[in-house]
């Protein structure tokens, strides 16, 4: 995709609960502005898998740390393919699985696995100039200087709705696997999920796709950054 990104700085922050729409929208705006796409939850997810190969406590803060800092990640940008790597290994299906879902957000709660990654996400942000980054913490955290920072919302039953028809589970069962992680999220020390202050709050309960996308590029367009 490189020849196809344009010049000139834009930073877009995507943060949001699970269900939102988050990345679907990310790389659909991404592949719109010609920049990159940056799933920070799949550098989570994938440091989550790391830690259960190696068969550590998840509760041993320190031996979490020490997995996540020794893995070999990888992640691409491309929002049309992006891929992730641990290891050299491909994990772009596992990471979706149900055993690193139960286990990412205990993960993400070690404060050495944050900074870490944080660093890494800001290194791709600065290497990038024109990205759209989703997750839970980008623009609060991660790039507090986004041209663009959004909160994507919806309702607790569209949420639950979209993911089981995404992973063809039981809605019941995914709600409250949802209400889960968002206590958890919301309520851990280290950066945790919530809206920053001059973000954009949209809810795309009612909304498609492509609607959510048509507003942001109209955000953008504002702002002179599009």
């Amino acid at each position: 995709m490189e020849e196809n990104v344009r010049a000139g700085r834009c930073v877009v922050a995507v943060d949001g609960p699970s269900g939102s729409g988050k990345s679907t929208v990310s790389r659909r705006l991404a592949a719109g502005l010609g920049a990159r796409y940056l799933d920070t939850g799949a550098m989570y997810r994938a440091t989550t898998w790391a830690v259960l190969r190696s068969g550590v406590d998840l509760t041993d803060a320190a031996a979490v740390g020490k997995v996540a800092a020794e893995v070999d990640l990888r992640i691409g940008t491309d929002p049309q393919g992006y891929g992730v790597t641990a290891d050299g290994v491909t994990v772009d299906r596992e990471i979706r699985g149900p055993e690193v879902t139960a286990a990412v957000s205990a993960v993400a709660a070690v404060p050495s696995v944050r900074a870490l990654l944080v660093a890494r996400q800001r290194e791709l942000i600065a290497k990038a100039g024109r990205i759209v980054i989703e997750g839970r913490d980008i623009g609060s955290v991660v790039a507090p200087d986004a041209d663009l920072k959004v909160y994507l919302t919806a309702s607790e039953v569209a949420r639950a709705q979209r993911r089981s028809a995404e992973d063809a589970a039981d809605v019941a069962a995914t709600a409250a696997d949802l209400a889960r992680r968002d206590q958890l999220d919301s309520t851990r020390k280290a950066d945790p999920l919530q809206q920053a202050a001059d973000a954009v709050v949209l809810d795309t309960t009612e909304l498609g796709i492509d609607e959510v996308v048509d507003r942001l590029r109209a955000l953008l367009t504002e702002r002179g950054v599009a």
